[in-house]
Parts: C-alpha cells; sequence; structure tokens
C-alpha cells in the first residue's frame, strides 16, 4: 500500500489533467471540459486521482490495522465513494442500501456492486478495487421475505473475506446496515465496531490531491453561483420564483461535472426567517434579500458548503438589515482566525465571536463543520449547546472546515446566512472561499 506519486506529471495526450482517460466512451464520470478550461484559465491544478484514490485507502487500511480490526465493511455511499472513488446511483443507494464495500486490513478492497458484473464499469477504472461481486441488498423492496437467507449468504462471503484478508479476525467495523444484515454478523460471530468513528477520522485529514479537488469544485461552485445571483438579479420582480433561481444553480453545478446538492434552502425576503425553510414557488420581489447554502456536491464528488445573503434590488438595504449582515460578517472572520493546529475544539466553541443575546435563540446549529465529500465530522458547537465529553479533540492540519453563522431575531422578518470553507494549513488557515460578501449589505 505504500505508493508514492510524482507532483511532477508528465502530459499524456490520452489522458485529461487529472489522469482519468479521455475518451468519452469509457464509464468514469468526473469534470467536463468546460470545467477543466476554467480552472486552467485561473491556474488551477487538477488533483492526480490515483494518488487520491491511495491515499485515501491507506487511511482506512491504517485506522483499521490501528483499532485492531480485521476489516471494516461500509454501506454509507459516501463511505464507499471515499474508498472506491465510484458511484452507483448515490441518492437512492441512500434509502435503498444495495451497494457495500469491504476493506480487509491487508489493504483488499472488494465491491459489491448492483447488477455486477455488469456494473463493474463504474469502478473497473480503480485498480485498487480487487474484485466486484453483487448481492449486498437486504432491504425488503429487492429481497422480499427472503431477506434473511439473502443476508446470511452476504455475510458468507464476508466471512471468507476476513479469513483471507484479515486474519480471521473477526473485529469488523460497519456503518451502516439493515437490520437482517446485523444478525447475520452476530450469527456468524462477529464483534461489529463503530464504523462511523473509523471513516469519519479517516477522512477527517485531507491528502494534497483532495485538496486539489476541493479547490476545483469550489471554483466550479463559485462559478455556478455567479450564474445564479445573475439570474436573480436580472429577474427580480419579473415572475422568477426561488425554485427557478435554486435550478440554476443545479443546472451550472451540473454543466461542470457536478452531482447533486444535498438540500433546498434558499429563501427570499421574510422567507428567510426561520431559517431552514426550503425554496419553493414565492416570486421573488424587488428590494428583498435573497439566502442560500449552497450544500452541493460537485466536481470529483467534493462538497462545496458556501452560504450567502444578496440584497436584490435598486433601492439601499435597511440600516437594521446592514447592522445584522456585518455582525455575521464579524462572527465568521474572527471565529476563522483561531484556526491552527493544536486548538481544542472546546477553545473553538468558547473562544472567538459570539452572538450578542438578541441573536442567540435564532442561531445555527453549529458555529464550524468538517466538510469533505460532505458535511462531516468535527461538529463544533455554539457554548449553549456544548457536552462534555463529546468532542474532546484538536484542530490537526488537513482539516477542512466551514465557518458558520445565522444572524437572526426571533420572530423577525428576515435571517442573514454567511458561510465559509476553509483548509487547517501547517501554521494558520487559507480561505478557500472567494465569493464576496454582498457589498450592499456592507456599508
Amino acid at each position: 500500500m505504500n505508493q508514492h506519486f510524482s507532483d511532477a506529471r508528465k502530459i499524456d495526450p490520452t489522458r485529461k489533467p487529472d489522469g482519468s482517460p479521455m475518451d468519452p466512451d469509457r464509464g468514469e464520470i468526473g469534470p467536463t471540459p468546460l470545467a477543466f478550461a476554467e480552472w486552467a484559465a485561473a491556474g488551477i491544478e487538477a488533483p492526480d486521482l490515483a494518488a487520491m484514490r491511495a491515499y485515501r485507502l491507506q487511511r482506512l487500511v491504517d485506522g483499521i490495522n490501528k483499532r485492531g480490526y480485521g476489516g471494516a465493511l461500509l454501506f454509507d455511499p459516501l463511505n464507499i465513494r471515499y474508498a472506491t472513488d465510484s458511484t452507483n446511483m448515490q441518492l437512492w443507494n441512500m434509502h435503498n442500501p444495495f451497494r457495500a464495500v469491504f476493506v480487509g486490513a491487508d489493504g483488499h478492497m472488494v465491491l459489491f456492486d448492483y447488477k455486477c458484473p455488469a456494473t463493474h464499469a463504474l469502478s473497473g477504472f480503480n485498480p485498487l478495487v480487487r474484485e466486484v461481486r453483487g448481492g449486498a441488498s437486504m432491504f425488503y423492496f429487492v429481497n422480499g421475505d427472503g431477506t434473511d437467507r439473502d443476508a446470511h449468504e452476504f455475510i458468507g462471503q464476508v466471512a471468507e473475506l476476513i479469513d483471507h484478508h484479515g486474519g480471521g479476525n473477526r473485529r469488523l467495523a460497519v456503518d451502516k446496515i439493515m437490520i437482517h444484515g446485523y444478525r447475520a454478523l452476530v450469527n456468524a460471530g462477529f464483534t461489529i465496531e463503530e464504523g462511523e468513528e473509523l471513516t469519519e477520522k479517516a477522512r477527517v485529514i485531507k491528502g494534497p490531491d483532495e485538496i486539489k479537488a476541493m479547490r476545483c469544485c469550489m471554483h466550479a461552485c463559485e462559478a455556478s453561483m455567479a450564474a445564479m445571483e445573475k439570474a436573480a438579479r436580472e429577474n427580480a420582480g419579473g415572475g422568477m420564483t426561488e425554485d427557478d433561481v435554486w435550478a440554476v444553480l443545479h443546472a451550472e453545478n451540473i454543466r461542470r461535472g457536478g452531482e447533486w446538492i444535498e438540500t433546498r434552502l434558499l429563501a427570499s425576503g421574510p422567507r428567510t426567517n426561520p431559517w431552514f425553510q426550503e425554496c419553493g414557488p414565492r416570486v421573488l420581489k424587488n428590494n428583498e434579500i435573497l439566502a442560500f447554502d449552497t450544500d452541493l456536491v460537485g466536481c470529483y464528488g467534493m462538497c462545496s458548503d458556501i452560504s450567502r445573503t444578496w440584497w436584490i434590488g435598486d433601492d439601499e438595504a435597511p440600516a437594521e438589515m446592514r447592522r445584522q449582515f456585518q455582525i455575521g460578517v464579524e462572527h465568521i472572520e474572527t471565529n476563522m482566525e483561531l484556526l491552527r493546529p493544536g486548538v481544542s475544539f472546546r477553545e473553538l466553541t468558547f473562544g472567538g465571536h459570539q452572538l450578542a443575546d438578541e441573536f442567540v435563540e435564532n442561531r445555527y446549529s453549529c458555529r464550524m463543520h468538517g466538510v469533505g465529500l460532505c458535511d462531516e465530522w468535527p461538529m463544533i458547537r455554539y457554548p449553549q449547546d456544548w457536552r462534555e465529553g463529546d468532542f474532546d479533540y484538536e484542530i490537526e492540519a488537513g482539516m477542512m472546515l466551514c465557518v458558520e453563522a445565522v444572524v437572526a431575531h426571533k420572530d423577525g422578518d428576515f435571517s442573514i446566512k454567511l458561510e465559509d470553507q476553509v483548509l487547517v494549513t501547517e501554521d494558520g488557515y487559507e480561505n478557500l472561499t472567494n465569493y464576496p460578501w454582498e457589498p450592499r449589505l456592507m456599508r
């Protein structure tokens, strides 16, 4: 597993800048020519996908061995993506779990996929996936009254893999498994360990090529945001709905090879308070705010989680709205300054900028949170939500965090939602977000 890749890659005319095949008939998905052209113009380097995949698998294998496990059995689609860098009907799979991946303590990786071997093309580009099998579905829609039998057969394959690639050690990390599979594991003599703790700790430190992939994703996300902002400003008061605005972000994300958006968090005018209302058919009016949270799974499956609040209109924004917006900016920028290796999660909760009492009740769910393939560990809470013993850890270089703010009065007629995405470096942090704050709310 100790593979090394040079940063000085030779140009191969048969390969894209990230090392994926140029042939459009191959099965591997990824960024579009539009995205590659925009990154080249911006001087952004694409990741080396082979190196990124090797780094991720090594993180999992190191975690398995550090904890004394024989292997890991993962069902969460994003954990499968992390291990294999392959996708297959991701959203459908989240509520109909038909895929799984086994990673042995020796690094042997087996993907259990839908309609195997027909879907082997979805992972065949990654030689680190040593085998592709079928038979991991254990949900009633597909397996019906034979689910117990099918679960027993599937776990029989896992037992075989543990014997060959885990030294017979039946301490197995499992993240999310259907109840029939859990019972079959217990009956087969497995000790089931906490798989989410393993995967979250593996995913939290980003390797060099994951950082490059995130830079690409952030640039594509912000280009998509710019198109959305342009559409909103040009059509406010002209019949454009919140859904119409949100559809622009989706379309622009897909145009660049992005994948999906996890939420519908966009609202306008009075619908911004309380926050967390989903976008709908409300028509945008002139001279009001529009707020959103991208929650965007973009290029390379990376998550760009950026929030902005825009003043859409010709008149000057109300003074109170500008005051609250600037408090939100101060909250984010001050708390961001705390980020450096060695700072405890507790310090991030109780230090920095604290919300005034007038905004505490309507505070956001966290001050910061990890991000990678999605919102990830850790959660940095507000003081009012801190619980001793939940997050007794320190910041490390290579972590990525989103720094959040909601500034709003209870029962007010608007909320300010802001968020930047940050990389922790060896001596501090780098803000990966380049999209500006709304200038008409900063004056």
